[in-house]
């Protein structure tokens, strides 16, 4: 049995969630009593990762009903579209946010009679639907996408794909987990994935748990293992898929793309349902975040580039269709 990692839980009436950014040092979980606690943890990047970011929105939204229990439904419904829209601004590119809006937005129009207090139990329980199918549906990916890999593979992942960008169990790391637990000896390279270090802290310490063999390598030393011939095959998860099936994900995700591509490395993404956005025909249509320079010039919160140079921060890159192929399975 591998360890199973509380990403994020109802506990209580609170949505309450590990501290990412506290990681590996010290696991540390915030506790968030009202949706506003939810946005700044979103964009704050204590939770992060597609999924589980929906997930957050969803609970979020849960606990806005929770506060107009006792008051009248025109008091919620003009109050209701707003805080949507101010979950919705939390983070552009990951399109699981705005999924998971959309599907509590359905269970209000759904329930025009209901009254807040029918609403706070119908929403909760949504968000609590959103969260088992999220892990069901990542044990699904799970089993079908470990068929790919064969006893001694070796396995290269960048940025975090796991249990904590997910409700449980994982995506990309999920796929790596059904292997280990078929049996098979599967060993993984995981890149550090700058600037945050989400490979470093996240992914390192999810395959240690799960005694799975990992090796830290630096994000520019994936091509040089690519070529020698030391990988044998590329999962990555993914914030947002459009309706062709170019992929964001984690700046750095399209040069490794091409770097397997030109090895000859298979390239797989593995993403839930609710990652691909229909709305968008091809991947230049997905709105790029970027985040804050200090992410770049800081680590550890010590300045390692000296004062006054600039730095661009671009969160995410966009994988054409033709170096990749897809892992997908519905929810539910």
């Amino acid at each position: 049995m591998t360890a199973e990692i509380k990403t994020i839980a109802w506990e209580d009436g609170r949505v309450v969630m590990i501290d990412q950014r506290k990681l590996p040092r010290r696991e540390v979980y915030v506790v968030c009593r009202d949706y506003k606690q939810v946005i700044a943890a979103i964009k704050k990047m204590v939770i992060r990762g597609a999924p589980a970011i929906g997930i957050a929105a969803a609970m979020g939204l849960a606990l806005v009903a929770g506060k107009f229990r006792g008051k009248s439904r025109k008091d919620f419904d003009r109050k209701w579209a707003v805080m949507c829209r101010e979950m919705a601004a939390a983070r552009p590119t990951a399109v699981n946010l705005f999924w998971a809006i959309e599907r509590m937005n359905g269970v209000v129009k759904q329930s025009s009679s209901a009254g807040p207090d029918e609403l706070a139990g119908l929403l909760h329980k949504e968000a609590e639907t959103i969260l088992a199918e999220d892990v069901a549906a990542n044990r699904r990916m799970g089993a079908f996408g470990q068929k790919l890999l064969a006893d001694g593979d070796v396995v290269l992942t960048h940025c975090n794909a796991g249990a904590l960008a997910t409700g449980g169990y994982g995506t990309a790391l999920g796929v790596i987990r059904a292997a280990h637990e078929a049996g098979k000896k599967v060993s993984v390279f995981a890149d550090e994935t700058r600037p945050f270090l989400q490979g470093a802290r996240l992914t390192a310490w999810e395959l240690q748990k799960c005694d799975i063999p990992v090796t830290l390598i630096s994000d520019n030393a994936a091509g040089h293992l690519l070529k020698t011939g030391k990988i044998n095959a590329v999962i990555v998860g993914a914030d947002r898929i459009a309706a062709n099936g170019d992929v964001a994900n984690k700046i750095g995700t399209y040069s490794l793309s091409v770097l397997a591509r030109e090895n000859g490395v298979p390239f797989y993404v593995a993403a839930p349902e609710s990652t691909i956005d229909r709305t968008l025909s091809e991947g230049y249509k997905i709105p790029i975040e970027e985040r804050s320079p200090d992410e770049v010039t800081h680590c550890g919160g010590r300045r390692i580039a000296p004062e006054g140079v600039s730095a661009l921060n671009v969160a995410f890159d966009v994988t054409p269709k033709p170096t990749l192929r897809l892992l997908s399975r519905k929810r539910g």
